[in-house]
């Protein structure tokens, strides 16, 4: 521990801990724009600068400098104030004028800043350059005019990611981000969006989709359904000023009816039939010996695509299981199209989810038009579906709470957790565990995977047996588990693990790229811990259970892993040409 002062007030801190943090233990804010909590500090805005007065005034970064004994630090004073409007205004002139236009318009953290400073003017010539946006994905759209080169979406990119898809070019006034290729869709992007949850203005965000959804509202010829993800429902509410955490799933099944959707339906029921199709498989792998160990999920479509291209030669590990909500899309436009006599060319399938991935997933090959057509029409994030919510004039305050259609909508506690990192895999325990033994487990909860450990393994008794399990999360996990996988089998030696959960996203889910702005680990322990809750209220707590999932089997699927199962239900994967860095 180390003591030093900061504004005249004594702090005692861990040796190590930096300036800026270790003022919030005081309760001092120090001004940021290019730290986030995530990320290692770049230092790379000047905006944190703050005076060691026992330095003889020496200014440094708060957000890179660590806090050392004895420090005398100045954190705010009039010079202090006028060096960071300074550099607010030059990061402003090279920022385009287009708040009002700008889908970052008052989530904003150039634009906070520039309120908190009181600038109303930009003393210097525009700096702006005229470049062109990237939507070359259709997931994650680059805007390279707004970056105020602060570096957060390359760290989260190369470090947190491990994906490299994004570099700065040139230097100095001529720096500018860009993809490691010729646009976003040709270099190594994955489409899980951390860079866009990252950014800190409008210069990465989703592939807005929102005014097409507008137009198929309007439209009395189509018949628009839509299903939500496990992991919205605890997050959404942070948009209309609910506590970080709080599940209103039935406040947004309301809304959804008031903007006009025919039907609305819930991707957990998808998720109940993914365990259902994902168990049967790892048994018949696990205990038939009809398949390759390990086993290795597949709901993240960011994941596929990382895996596609880095870990091919690992196909035959993965799971044919499409993810949840492109289940739920063909099931809907088959299924329920002829048990209500829909004509499903004239279905309008929509899927509201944390994550930008998902927006690719649903064009990405033939699998997902199963059903004789697009099984899921469109995607819209987290994000997208608040900024709808807000431009129709609903308030979220004062609805009532309200069920989804239960055709496809029951569910069970289940389905919910697949929203946290640690939940498909418990989730698919419980179904394993019944088919193996019989009978359903005395308790659910697998503790052991719960949490944001980058990397989770330990193992389980199911039925007599040992399964040895690994839970990762956040790309740059994926190698220590993977190259484990591969080192083992290259040697001719018994696989570390039987059964591996991978999802792209930091905690999985609730901390995808679609999600609300400003996540964090306690925002994702929160959201997490919302998902969990539901669970452990639920009457039914295994897919298995569900009984609209056992009525879908017997009236119209058949068994798990059957003919019509596997025509709808399961996909193929196709190695990409490796991306060398």
């Amino acid at each position: 521990m180390i003591k030093a002062l900061i504004n005249n007030k004594e702090v005692t801190v861990e040796e190590g801990m930096s300036i800026l943090n270790a003022a919030k233990t005081i309760g001092v804010k120090v001004p940021t724009l290019c730290f986030h909590p995530d990320l290692r500090a770049t230092a790379a805005c000047g905006i944190c600068v703050v005076k060691v007065d026992s330095m003889g005034g020496k200014y440094v970064r708060a957000c890179a400098t660590p806090l050392e004994n004895n420090m005398i630090i100045t954190t705010h004073d009039a010079e202090l104030y006028k060096v960071r409007r300074l550099t607010l205004e030059l990061i402003l002139s090279a920022h385009p004028n287009e708040c009002l236009s700008c889908l970052r318009n008052q989530s904003c953290e150039l634009q906070q800043l520039a309120s908190d400073f009181g600038i109303k003017e930009v003393k210097f010539d525009s700096q702006v350059k005229k470049m062109p946006e990237d939507v070359s994905t259709k997931s994650v759209v680059l805007n390279p005019e707004k970056c105020i080169k602060c570096g957060r979406c390359l760290v989260a990119c190369q470090e947190m990611q491990d994906v490299h898809a994004l570099t700065f070019l040139n230097r100095g006034f001529d720096t500018e981000f860009s993809p490691t290729a010729l646009n976003l869709s040709e270099s190594p992007c994955v489409d899980c969006g951390q860079c866009a949850a990252h950014c800190p203005v409008g210069a990465i965000y989703e592939y807005d989709q929102v005014d097409t959804m507008w137009e198929a509202l309007g439209n009395a010829d189509k018949y628009t359904v839509v299903q939500m993800a496990p992991a919205v429902r605890v997050a959404l509410g942070e948009e209309f000023g609910y506590p970080v955490g709080t599940n209103i799933t039935g406040i947004i099944y309301a809304a959804l009816r008031r903007l006009g959707f025919n039907k609305i339906f819930d991707t957990n029921f998808g998720a109940d039939l993914t365990i259902m199709e994902e168990a049967t498989e790892f048994v018949e792998r696990f205990a038939n010996g009809k398949g390759k160990i390990p086993m290795i999920t597949t709901c993240c479509p960011a994941w596929v695509n990382y895996m596609e291209e880095y870990y091919s030669d690992m196909i035959d590990h993965f799971s044919s299981a499409k993810s949840p909500h492109q289940m739920l899309g063909a099931i809907t436009k088959t299924y329920y199209a002829e048990a209500q006599n829909i004509d499903p060319s004239k279905m309008f399938t929509v899927s509201i989810m944390p994550c930008t991935a998902k927006k690719n997933e649903s064009i990405k090959n033939e699998y997902m038009h199963s059903s004789g057509f697009q099984d899921v029409d469109l995607v819209l994030t987290t994000r997208e579906l608040a900024r709808m919510i807000k431009q129709s004039g609903i308030d979220m305050s004062s609805l009532e709470n309200e069920e989804a259609d239960n055709f496809l909508g029951q569910y069970t506690g289940a389905a919910t957790i697949f929203g946290a990192t640690g939940g498909v895999m418990e989730a698919a325990l419980r179904t394993a565990a019944y088919f193996v033994n019989g009978e359903n487990l005395k308790k659910f909860e697998f503790d052991n995977v719960r949490g944001l450990d980058g990397v989770k393994e330990t193992s389980v008794q199911v039925g007599g047996h040992e399964v040895k399990i690994a839970v990762a999360h956040g790309l740059k996990n994926v190698k220590y588990v993977l190259n484990n996988v591969r080192d083992a089998l290259n040697e001719g030696k018994p696989t570390p693990y039987h059964f591996i959960e991978i999802m792209a996203c930091p905690g999985g889910c609730v901390g995808g790229g679609g999600q609300p702005y400003g996540i964090n680990d306690e925002i994702r322990r929160k959201r997490a811990e919302g998902l969990y809750q539901e669970d452990a209220k639920s009457t039914l707590r295994c897919s298995h259970d569900n009984p609209d999932i056992q009525k879908l089997y017997k009236d119209y699927l058949g068994e798990p892993l059957g003919e019509k199962a596997h025509k709808l239900l399961h996909t193929k994967y196709k190695a990409k040409e490796k991306y060398v860095r």
